[in-house]
């Protein structure tokens, strides 16, 4: 069976052992990655990191940063060269680049999926409404990242079946817990997008409660940054709190390790709510301590392996960090369930075998 998979995604290097794990299962399997991806933390460069066992083609990306109406060159005559039987398309309905690929994939006779995150039921204009009606018509699978998804499409009128597997696992090996905890203060971490609805501010806020030694890592880049940095000035915390730009996925488990519990306390937006929360995974898996908002998805991905606060509670997120800071054997203990449960639900392994039993699926119908 040949898998095509198109995926901006890929252009991280830890994301492509899902690949790795894949091409195992007996699947021919050619990835399609852009050079680099641009998003409000900048731009990210294709890091080749888990690369055997299938083929990762590079294509030029036209429109690069538009998440709507980004495309790739050459892909109809890589296609009409691989002639897969199934094509994996990374992106969600409404965007350019999977009309592209759908029709490309309807000319060599190939069948065709999308993965979605849409957890919030919206209507666009033309001429994006006119191409994701097409291509909800035109595809014979969907997976989604979480069980709130299906609902979303299933209002949007899309029939076929529909798996909930999440994009990517996690190495297990990799993101593992450290031999040793070093001395230092209470470290509390940031990982990810410096916007607003992230909650980032109610991090600093909540932070500067606490007594004793702490400190806060702030690692990401974005649009709120600066205000970010006033904002620790204000409360006179600035000392306490690092702030790091992104760094190469490789680099990932080592941060985990330098700090005690990961935060994620996004906040639920008319337009967007959190989709899954891929740090909190790592973290979990690292053996670190999370706590995150109860917005959308963060409650499902934790379960038992963590601690959950109410979105946009100061206060609640506050005694939380205060709880894990002052008791030793509670941080461990919650850190514990997050390992037992990443290593239950979210390894590489497990959504390989996911996903490839989609593909057998598709195959034989």
């Amino acid at each position: 069976m040949r898998v095509l998979m198109l995926s901006k995604a890929l252009v991280v290097g830890i994301y492509q052992r899902k690949l790795e794990e894949i091409a195992k299962c007996g699947v021919e399997l050619l990835a399609v990655v852009p050079p680099s991806w641009r998003d409000e933390r900048g731009e990210t460069p294709l890091e080749r990191a888990y690369t055997i066992g299938y083929r990762l083609e590079v294509l030029p990306l036209a429109n690069n940063g538009d998440f709507h109406l980004h495309w790739y060159r050459g892909l109809g005559r890589l296609m009409r060269h691989f002639r897969p039987h199934i094509v994996h398309i990374d992106e969600e309905p409404y965007n350019l680049a999977t009309w592209h690929a759908l029709y490309q994939a309807k000319r060599v006779g190939a069948k065709a999926l999308v993965f979605s995150w849409q957890n919030i039921l919206r209507r666009y204009p033309p001429p994006f409404s006119w191409g994701e009606r097409w291509t909800l018509r035109g595809i014979q699978h969907m997976i989604v990242g979480t069980e709130s998804c299906v609902g979303v499409w299933r209002g949007k009128g899309y029939c076929h079946p529909i798996s909930v597997i999440p994009q990517f696992g996690t190495d297990a090996a990799l993101f593992s817990p450290p031999a040793a905890r070093p001395e230092r203060p209470f470290t509390i971490g940031y990982f990810g997008r410096l916007v607003e609805e992230k909650g980032v501010a109610l991090l600093i806020d909540a932070a500067a409660q606490l007594a004793g030694e702490w400190r806060l890592l702030i690692v990401g880049g974005g649009p709120q940054r600066e205000a970010l940095i006033a904002q620790a000035q204000a409360r006179g915390i600035e000392q306490r709190v690092t702030f790091a730009s992104q760094v190469p996925s490789l680099q990932m488990p080592a941060l985990y390790h330098q700090i005690d519990v990961l935060t994620l306390p996004s906040l639920t937006r008319p337009n967007w709510k959190e989709q899954f929360g891929r740090v909190l995974v790592e973290a979990m898996m690292s053996g670190v301590a999370v706590v995150g908002s109860d917005s959308a998805a963060i409650p499902d991905v934790i379960g038992d392996g963590g601690m959950i606060v109410r979105e946009g509670d100061v206060q609640e997120m506050a005694d939380a960090l205060r709880r894990l800071q002052e008791d030793a054997g509670l941080r461990a203990a919650v850190a514990a369930r997050g390992r037992a449960r990443a290593l239950q639900l979210y390894t590489h392994e497990q959504i390989a075998a996911q996903t490839v039993a989609v593909y057998e699926g598709m195959n034989r119908s």
